[in-house]
């Protein structure tokens, strides 16, 4: 019996053309309390005051995982479909993690959007390995959403017309290219740069897409997709997560019996041609271990010494009570 696809041809259709699809009511807002519960002391932080909020923007590390395939059936499906099937995905990649990302503004932007091509965030995920036109390791970016996000409201900001430039960058670097794009052989391949190059090829472009939405709809985009976070100038509390997806293998581009995924459909369409022929990696498969793996490491130790404040507190609370009793 053959099991129904995830996705409408439209939907197919989009993805195609765009490179990016909204999967809406994902999960439910229940879901998203329970997967955000604790958020604020972990950040040390109150919802109600601004004042202390001294962070814009927070790469949380993570402390539970969640059965993806169980917390958002709908969008895992989607995401195997996009993906050429469940078995080409890495199985650890079912599980999506509470490293969320929060958004919270700065009071010298508030009120004060910035164009799209003026952001300094640009990027292409992947700061942990070598890129290669078909590597595994980011096999689709997920962005779900566990607060509304409104328009001027924190959302990531994507730029689909990106897509074919990073494609043929990689395409013609088979050698392979830093997670910032610098070709294997330059001199600073191996520095951890800035985002000079991703920010030039927002500023060249002209369509952008807010991705915006409410508790529980899903991202999906396309691996090569250049994106920023926006600067929150309505300073509404905004959170996601962005779960790994990687492949088992390769993304193949020069498959004889043509069953290409709708990722790899996209890159090559992208490309202009049908197939890569001989293309190959030339270059070593390496991992980088990014400054982040650092501070995250840091971060964690902090939010466990606030929830086991928290959680102590709690309990001499109780106890006095008891005793008053």
């Amino acid at each position: 019996m053959t099991a129904t696809p995830a996705l409408t041809p439209e939907q197919k259709e989009h993805f195609l053309t765009h490179g990016w699809l909204k999967i809406p009511a994902a999960f439910t807002r229940e879901q998203a309390a329970e997967f955000i519960e604790n958020v604020w002391t972990r950040l040390g932080m109150s919802p109600e005051d601004k004042s202390t909020w001294t962070q814009s923007r927070i790469h949380m590390p993570c402390h539970k995982t969640y059965d993806a395939a169980e917390f958002a059936p709908k969008a895992w499906a989607a995401i195997a479909e996009l993906c050429g099937g469940e078995d080409r995905i890495d199985p650890e990649c079912r599980r999506w993690q509470d490293s969320l990302i929060v958004s919270l503004g700065s009071p010298e932007r508030e009120g004060k959007p910035d164009p799209p091509q003026d952001l300094e965030g640009w990027h292409v995920d992947g700061d942990f390995f070598v890129h290669y036109l078909d590597s595994r390791e980011q096999g689709l970016l997920v962005i779900p959403l566990f607060t509304d996000i409104a328009p001027g409201g924190g959302a990531t900001m994507i730029c689909p017309e990106a897509i074919s430039t990073v494609a043929k960058h990689l395409y013609e670097h088979p050698e392979g290219v830093s997670p910032r794009m610098t070709p294997r052989g330059e001199p600073d391949f191996t520095k951890e740069k800035d985002l000079a190059w991703f920010n030039s090829l927002a500023k060249r472009s002209t369509h952008f897409v807010e991705a915006t939405g409410q508790i529980g709809d899903v991202y999906l985009l396309h691996p090569l997709m250049l994106h920023s976070a926006s600067s929150n100038p309505l300073r509404n509390v905004r959170i996601i997560t962005n779960p790994k997806v990687s492949l088992k293998q390769e993304h193949v581009f020069n498959r004889p019996d043509g069953d290409y995924s709708l990722v790899e459909l996209k890159t090559l369409k992208d490309l202009g041609k049908e197939n890569l022929g001989d293309w190959k990696a030339t270059g070593a498969r390496e991992e980088v271990i990014p400054e982040r793996v650092r501070i995250q490491a840091r971060m964690k130790a902090e939010e466990l010494k606030r929830l086991a404040e928290i959680k102590k507190s709690a309990e001499v609370s109780t106890t006095e009570v008891s005793i008053a009793a």
